[in-house]
């Protein structure tokens, strides 16, 4: 099939992300308390108490006990009967807002969550489920005072102990008591969850308390430990603010003998001679930076003058230097799902401390690439104006999510906005060109590619594409097969590109032998891909190749089973094997997975009388 859908682009471009479940968005619902009450806050075995593994998974109940410890209960016995049941002034009960709770959480709103949970744990603080789910959940929120509120009832758990602990530095430090901030960080070692962000906090805490000895201890780059990079960063920049300008210097250039170094952090010793006023050195550091990140060899001379003739940013204070500290222990987690609800710890942290567009910005792609879609949304219209490009991305992402949850004109408005600020982006055109597309406005979709404005774009294997496939829709087939064309001689081992004119040519019939070989080679480079399947299907299934073609599209489905377009291949080879009943069972499936207008009369009408099809074609027709 075509990638020429907003959704398809999504799944094989860099702008990945889960679909939110239908009911992510559903309003809170407050549950009343039982007429008959439960036997406990949560149904678990007396002795199941919260172990260090469960902190930072999804919100869930473990599914298996974790082994107490100590004989005696950690809490006292709950009772059989609530008597009297444990409400609060407006009579919700303990068990309601917990569930409540509960349920909020499991949508991804943890910012309600987390206020019913620690509604409920106020009620029944000796519960020590509930204090366990109520930190969690303050934690994913960023809820400082409902965590510090809540940890001292949790300290028999180191896990539990020491994110708290993390917690109560980052709030001392955001009330402007960093000496209680630092006397916490140094109160003893961190779990090895928390020991990173820890080591990152501490410099810009012992600075803002004061303690400039233990601040600008020196910091030595190991090879085997990237983190001193992050150390000695912040080390450059604590030097700088005492106005040690040599020793500063010397650490900058220290740390960008290191390549990866040098991506990091050279416009920040950019910004750090301007600041000095030597302006020539900070043009070339300027100019680096800028060569580094254009990807067409682009001249960068006169944006690098621009940000010479600018006023610099200030240098940063100790509490953004912290909130720096935890944004670096999120990166350094990466793009692992199973660290991302510590990824978004951190980055709430960081947010509490100093909000800022970057902070901003890594939060709401790590909330949209789970289930979290409006917070994620709420994350990126934080993202201000002031840098066209980061404000760009925040736009992207924001139109991604809309788009995932089918909210078209609303993803189509924030693509324009990006497209707005930043209108070369081959990426932000291509997403822009196919969010069009999917509405049904080619024509508007072709404007947007040969607009002006994308001239620097247009011979973009990528914008090529999207053209091809546009003009394709237009019914223009002949200039789409020349424009694929081109993209593909730009692009020659491109699954994606193999998998448009390969396709194209076997669904018109113009080269079936020649499009299914190029559809074998995309399927060989991307075999987990169900759409690039799904082509080579029908390729199979042109040529007359059906028992070879079912065996393809089963897989196909199975890999993509909420698709339309396979679903509806599968029937036809189906049919063609003389398996009809499972071919109308596919049939009526494609109608309730709400096909364009098109297909839905295409397959209404195979439903009604079968299928009836052209020859295959032959070895030597096409």
């Amino acid at each position: 099939m075509r990638l020429s859908r907003l959704s398809l682009l999504l799944t094989v471009g860099a702008l990945t992300a889960l679909t939110a479940p239908a009911w992510a968005q559903d309003a809170p619902v407050v549950v009343d308390q039982p007429l008959v009450q439960p036997s406990a806050i949560v149904p678990a075995p007396q002795n199941e108490t919260p172990g260090p593994v469960n902190i930072l998974p999804p919100l869930v109940n473990p599914a298996e006990p974790v082994a107490a410890g100590p004989a005696e209960p950690v809490a006292p016995p709950i009772p059989a009967v609530w008597a009297p049941v444990p409400v609060d002034a407006a009579g919700q009960s303990a068990y309601g807002l917990y569930l409540s709770g509960l349920s909020a959480s499991l949508r991804g709103d943890y910012a309600e969550g987390s206020d019913l949970l620690a509604q409920s744990q106020s009620l029944v603080p000796e519960q020590p489920r509930v204090g366990f789910d109520a930190f969690r959940a303050g934690l994913m929120a960023g809820d400082l005072d409902a965590i510090v509120r809540i940890s001292p009832a949790l300290q028999n758990e180191p896990a539990l102990a020491d994110a708290g602990r993390l917690a109560g530095a980052v709030d001392a430090m955001q009330r402007g008591d960093a000496r209680a901030g630092l006397a916490i960080l140094d109160a003893g070692e961190f779990d090895a969850a928390f020991a990173l962000a820890a080591r990152f906090l501490r410099a810009p805490v012992a600075a803002a308390a004061d303690d400039w000895d233990s601040a600008l201890t020196p910091v030595s780059l190991m090879p085997g430990d990237p983190a001193t990079l992050i150390l000695l960063h912040q080390h450059a920049r604590l030097l700088e603010s005492r106005r040690r300008y040599a020793e500063a210097e010397a650490a900058f250039q220290t740390l960008l003998e290191v390549p990866v170094a040098t991506q990091l952090f050279a416009r920040d010793y950019a910004d750090f001679l301007k600041r000095l006023g030597r302006n020539d050195e900070a043009f070339a550091y300027y100019q680096r930076v800028l060569g580094a990140a254009a990807t067409d060899g682009a001249d960068t001379s006169a944006e690098a003058r621009g940000l010479v003739q600018i006023r610099p940013p200030a240098a940063p204070t100790p509490v953004e230097l912290a909130a720096q500290g935890l944004r670096y222990a999120a990166i350094f987690l990466g793009s692992n799902p199973e660290a991302r609800s510590q990824v978004v710890v951190y980055l709430r942290m960081a947010e509490n401390l100093h909000p800022d567009d970057e902070i901003a910005l890594h939060l709401g792609q790590t909330l949209a690439a789970g289930t979290q879609q409006a917070e994620a949304r709420e994350a990126f219209g934080r993202v201000g104006p002031e840098n066209p490009i980061r404000y760009a991305e925040a736009q992207v992402g924001m139109a991604v999510s809309f788009a995932r949850e089918n909210r078209a004109a609303e993803a189509l408005a924030a693509f324009e906005q990006a497209r707005a600020v930043s209108p070369g982006e081959p990426q932000i055109l291509r997403l822009l060109t196919a969010q069009l597309n999917d509405l049904g406005r080619h024509e508007e979709a072709l404007a947007a590619i040969d607009d002006p404005s994308a001239n620097a774009a247009r011979t973009h294997p990528d914008i090529r594409e999207i053209r091809g496939l546009t003009l394709q829709e237009l019914g223009r087939i002949e200039e789409a097969e020349a424009e694929l064309w081109a993209a593909l001689q730009a692009a020659p081992d491109s699954p994606s590109l193999l998998n448009s004119l390969g396709y194209m040519w076997v669904d018109s019939g113009r080269r079936v032998e020649q499009g299914a070989e190029m559809l074998a080679r995309a399927h060989a480079a991307e075999p987990e891909n169900g759409n690039i399947q799904d082509s080579l299907g029908w390729a199979q299934f042109r040529q007359g190749q059906y028992d070879i073609a079912v065996e393809t599209l089963e897989g196909a489905v199975g890999k993509e089973p909420a698709n339309a377009e396979i679903n509806d291949h599968l029937g036809d080879a189906y049919w063609q094997v003389g398996r009809q009943r499972e071919a109308r069972w596919q049939w009526n499936r494609v109608l309730t997975l709400e096909p364009d207008a098109e297909r839905r009369a295409e397959v209404e009408q195979k439903l009604a009388k079968g299928l009836s099809i052209a020859p295959p074609v032959a070895a030597g027709q096409s």
